[in-house]
């Protein structure tokens, strides 16, 4: 972007009222900022309607609940701010970010009793991954870290804490040329990518990790539904890194990755086809709003 995100034009929702942009602050001793107590959404709107927005806004409260807090709003007031903010903000096409945290009244890893903040902003964001590399499937590298064992992280929760590891496996694989990094589970088995769910292709059956050691993604169900509908055979189940040389097609799903091919994972290489286009194509008919049936 060619200004910081903290000197866009505009308005962000926060705890239940527009603010100016360069007005929506927390203080430095915030607990979510030294604590990692923050859950967050990622959501898109197509055609002035967030997709799938009920569902993302459910997974923020059970996120938060999961931390250990409740959110001051509703499903509902979640929904109607998300729809004030796009039409103040003059936005059709975005990308919406709810966001929640702990404040700043005690400062120590026990914080029972500090507000609960919620903020959403919105922003033009056209794609995450580069046109270019898109078109003919982007390259990941093997990251470094692995997503941690369950019964050591909240892994079913978009806890802001988690994405520590997925912001430095990204920066080491774009320092080496890459997108993006692939990331194996605590055990080594396939995991998902830092900041989307995998797929893989054979013979034309659709091979997915099981989402049971990361966040079961709500574009991943929603691809995991339009393949259905396809008639493909869908197996979810634990990959070994190994079996990545059987497969021949590739690509990641999620709210800002949408679903994107993939060229290259490490020493692997597949080739966008059939499947892999034909749910791209899919997904991107699905998120569009339904026209009433007269229009």
């Amino acid at each position: 972007m060619a200004l910081p995100f903290d000197q866009l034009d505009g308005v962000i929702w926060y705890d239940g009222h527009f603010v100016p942009w360069k007005d929506a602050k927390v203080h430095v001793l915030t607990h979510g900022l030294h604590y990692g107590s923050c859950v967050f959404e990622g959501q898109r709107a197509y055609g002035g309607v967030v997709f799938k927005q009920t569902e993302h806004h459910e997974r923020l409260h059970n996120s938060a609940e999961i931390l250990g807090f409740k959110l001051p709003y509703s499903v509902d007031e979640l929904n109607r701010a998300c729809e004030e903010l796009l039409v103040r903000m003059g936005l059709v096409d975005a990308y919406v970010r709810p966001v929640a945290w702990r404040g700043s009244e005690m400062m120590g890893v026990s914080a029972q009793s500090n507000t609960i903040h919620v903020a959403i902003a919105a922003w033009q964001w056209p794609s995450y991954f580069k046109p270019e590399e898109r078109a003919r499937g982007i390259r990941l590298d093997i990251a470094e870290y692995r997503r941690p064992d369950p019964a050591t992280a909240p892994s079913k929760s978009k806890a802001a804490g988690l994405y520590m590891i997925c912001t430095i496996s990204k920066h080491a694989a774009e320092n080496k040329g890459y997108a993006d990094a692939l990331m194996w589970d605590y055990e080594g088995y396939v995991a998902e990518a830092t900041g989307a769910n995998v797929f893989f292709v054979q013979n034309g059956k659709l091979h997915t990790p099981l989402a049971d050691r990361f966040l079961n993604g709500i574009t991943r169900q929603t691809v995991l539904d339009l393949a259905r509908r396809r008639g493909i055979e869908v197996i979810e189940r634990r990959i070994k890194p190994e079996e990545l040389s059987g497969f021949t097609e590739c690509f990641l799903t999620g709210t800002a990755a949408e679903v994107t091919p993939v060229s290259e994972v490490g020493p692997y290489t597949f080739k966008p086809g059939e499947i892999t286009l034909g749910l791209m194509n899919d997904y991107f008919a699905e998120v569009q709003p339904k026209r009433a049936a007269a229009e």
